[in-house]
C-alpha cells in the first residue's frame, strides 16, 4: 500500500509538473506575434514553441539546482540541430586549432588553377549560444556552392566569458588563417571574407574595424564583409524595427537587450533602463542621432505602426551609463564607429529581414557605408524573420525565404 501510494504521489507530481510546463510554454507562445506577412507561420510557431519549452524547462531545472539554464539550453539545441551533417561530395573537412581557438575548415577538393578565396564564418546565437556543429550545414553549403574555403570559428561564449573575449578569439583565429592560408590551404590571404549572422555579423564588422585601425601593411586586409541580420548597436532599442517586431520570434526586443548585456558584463539590473533609452547621455544621443535617426530609414520601414516611448521615460540615468558605457564603443557597437573608421570598411554585403528587431541596424549601417563611398550591397528579405538562414535546409522545417536568403549570400560571394 505504501509503495502504491508513493507511486500515485509521484505520478500526480509528474503530471502537475508537465501541466505547469505546458501552461508556461503556452502562455509565452500566446504572447508572441507572428505577422501575416511571414509565410509558413505554423512552422515558426513550432520552432518557437520548442525553443520556449527548452528555455522554460531550463529555468525550472536551474531553480531546482539541477543544472544551469544556459547549459541545459545549449545541450538541447546541440542535440536538436547540432549533429554534424554528412560530408558533402567535393569537400574536405578538418577540425583544427587556429591561434588557440577551435575551428572547422571546409575545403573544396576540386582542382583550382588559382589560389582560392577564403571565408571566416562567425556563428550567431546572441554571443551565448551557437557552435561549430550547429552551423555545419550552413558552412558546408557556402563552401560547396561558392567554391570557397570556409573556416568556422568556435569562439568563447557568455556568460562564462565577456566582451571582448569573443572578438579576441575571432581575431586570433583570423590572423592565424592569414598566416597559413596560402601554404597550408592554397588560399590567397588577400582574398579572405569575414562573415556571420546576428552576433556573428557584429563580430565580423567589429573585427574589420579593429584590423583597419591596426593596419600596418604586414597583415592582409579582409576582402569583404558578409553581414547576415547583424546586431550592430546597443544605443537605441526604440528604432522602428525594435518596436514593430518586439514580440516576433525568434528574437524578442527584450531578449536582444538581454543578449547584449550578457555579452557586455552580465549586469541584468539595468535591462529595463536600457530598453527605455535611459543609458545614453543627452550629448551622446545628439551625436548618435545623425546615424540612428529613424528619418534615415526608407519610408516603407517607418510606415508600419508602432508606439514611440514617451520622452519623460527616457531621461538619462548616470549610474546606468556607467554600467554599460563600454557597450557604446565601436568594437561592441560597430554602427557607432566614427566616419574615418567606417571609410576603411571593405566591400560589404548586408542581409536584413522585415520581421526582425535588428532590421534597422543593418539598414542604417548600409546607409552609413553608402554615404561614405564604401561599396555596399543590401538584400532585404520581405517575408523573413530573425534566424531565417538557419532554416534554408532543415527538412520539413525549411522556409523558402531561408533558401532565397542563402542563395543571395552565395551569389554575392561568387562575385568577389
Amino acid at each position: 500500500m505504501e509503495i502504491g501510494t508513493a507511486i500515485l504521489i509521484i505520478g500526480f507530481a509528474a503530471l502537475a509538473f508537465i501541466l505547469l510546463l505546458i501552461g508556461l510554454v503556452y502562455s509565452e507562445v500566446m504572447n508572441s506575434e507572428i505577422p501575416p506577412g511571414i509565410a509558413n507561420s505554423g512552422k515558426l510557431h513550432t520552432v518557437h514553441g520548442f525553443l520556449v519549452g527548452i528555455a522554460v524547462l531550463g529555468q525550472i531545472l536551474a531553480r531546482l539546482g539541477l543544472c544551469s539554464s544556459v547549459g541545459f539550453t545549449r545541450w538541447c539545441r546541440e542535440r536538436a540541430v547540432g549533429k554534424p551533417q554528412p560530408i558533402s561530395p567535393g569537400l574536405r573537412i578538418k577540425d583544427m586549432m587556429f591561434g588557440g581557438v577551435p575551428v572547422r575548415v571546409y575545403e573544396p577538393t576540386a582542382p583550382s588553377d588559382q589560389k582560392r578565396r577564403g571565408m571566416m564564418y562567425f556563428h550567431g546565437g546572441g554571443w551565448m549560444m551557437g557552435s561549430i556543429n550547429m552551423y555545419d550545414d550552413v558552412c558546408q553549403h557556402i563552401a560547396n556552392e561558392s567554391n570557397i574555403t570556409v573556416v568556422s570559428v568556435g569562439y568563447r561564449l557568455a556568460p562564462e566569458h565577456r566582451f571582448p573575449a569573443h572578438l579576441d578569439d575571432c581575431e586570433a583565429a583570423t590572423l592565424h588563417f592569414f598566416s597559413v592560408a596560402e601554404a597550408e590551404f592554397g588560399v590567397d590571404p588577400h582574398r579572405v571574407v569575414l562573415g556571420g549572422d546576428s552576433a556573428g555579423g557584429n563580430l565580423s564588422a567589429a573585427l574589420s574595424q579593429r584590423l583597419a585601425k591596426k593596419r600596418t601593411g604586414d597583415v592582409p586586409s579582409p576582402l569583404a564583409l558578409v553581414l547576415i541580420y547583424p546586431a550592430l548597436q546597443m544605443a537605441d532599442f526604440t528604432l522602428p524595427s525594435y518596436l514593430q517586431n518586439q514580440s516576433v520570434p525568434l528574437l524578442y526586443r527584450d531578449k536582444a537587450a538581454y543578449y547584449f548585456l550578457q555579452y557586455l558584463n552580465g549586469d541584468m539590473s539595468v535591462c529595463q533602463e536600457v530598453l527605455a533609452g535611459r543609458h545614453v547621455p543627452a550629448e551622446l544621443k545628439a551625436h548618435y542621432s545623425k546615424w540612428l535617426d529613424p528619418a534615415n530609414l526608407p519610408p516603407e520601414f517607418r510606415e508600419r505602426s508602432y508606439q514611440k516611448p514617451e520622452q519623460e521615460d527616457t531621461a538619462h540615468d548616470g549610474e546606468v551609463y556607467h554600467v554599460i558605457k563600454d557597450g557604446l564603443q565601436s568594437e561592441f557597437s560597430p554602427l557607432l564607429a566614427e566616419d574615418d573608421v567606417l571609410r576603411l570598411t571593405p566591400s560589404t554585403f548586408i542581409l536584413t529581414c522585415e520581421y526582425d528587431v535588428l532590421r534597422d541596424d543593418g539598414i542604417l549601417f548600409h546607409k552609413r557605408l553608402k554615404d561614405l563611398g564604401v561599396d555596399v550591397t543590401w538584400h532585404h528579405v520581405s517575408d523573413g524573420f530573425h534566424g531565417i538562414v538557419s532554416f534554408f535546409n532543415m527538412g520539413w522545417l525549411t522556409f523558402p525565404a531561408g533558401k532565397r536568403a542563402m542563395n543571395q549570400i552565395v551569389s554575392y560571394i561568387k562575385t568577389l
